[in-house]
């Protein structure tokens, strides 16, 4: 059997899966849905706002009542390095280098992937995080980078 193939139709399968959520159950039974991908605790999406970072959906797996999260001050988010990066993977914030004592966070894993406005500007972030370690996730990029382009749209329609 092809791996390609199969690679590709799992993908499609998962973008799929992702979008009936989207329309079945809203902006937050998308979140739900990607957050079962991962083992991070928290998948969200954030809007940058000059020096902050404003949350606009949040899904939390222990809490699923909570729909919304804080705002923090953009210097204190991995989303700032998103920004620039346009993905990025942390596993542990307390061993990387290019965070450590760089960021004052909560946050110890993360991957995120930006979000870009109809004319292909930065708009924010969609991103899974967790205050605890969780294993690498790079595996989960492509699968956010195509939720991203389809929750701007849903997100300004």
């Amino acid at each position: 059997m092809n791996s390609t193939k199969t690679s590709s139709d799992f993908f499609a399968k998962e973008l799929q899966e992702f979008k009936d959520a989207l329309k079945a159950s809203g902006i937050h039974g998308a979140l739900h849905y990607l957050n079962t991908r991962t083992p991070h605790r928290y998948t969200g999406i954030y809007k940058f706002d000059g020096e902050n970072l404003r949350n606009l959906a949040l899904y939390d797996r222990f809490d699923s009542t909570l729909t919304k999260g804080e705002d923090a001050p953009m210097s204190a988010t991995y989303c700032s390095l998103v920004q620039k990066q346009q993905a990025l993977e942390i596993t542990d914030a307390t061993e990387d280098s290019r965070v450590k004592g760089k960021i004052i966070t909560p946050v110890v894993s993360y991957c995120g992937v930006l979000l870009r406005d109809a004319d292909g500007k930065p708009f924010g972030t969609l991103c899974h995080f967790d205050m605890q370690r969780c294993q690498e996730r790079i595996s989960d990029f492509p699968l956010l980078k195509a939720a991203a382009g389809i929750l701007y749209s849903y997100l300004h329609s």
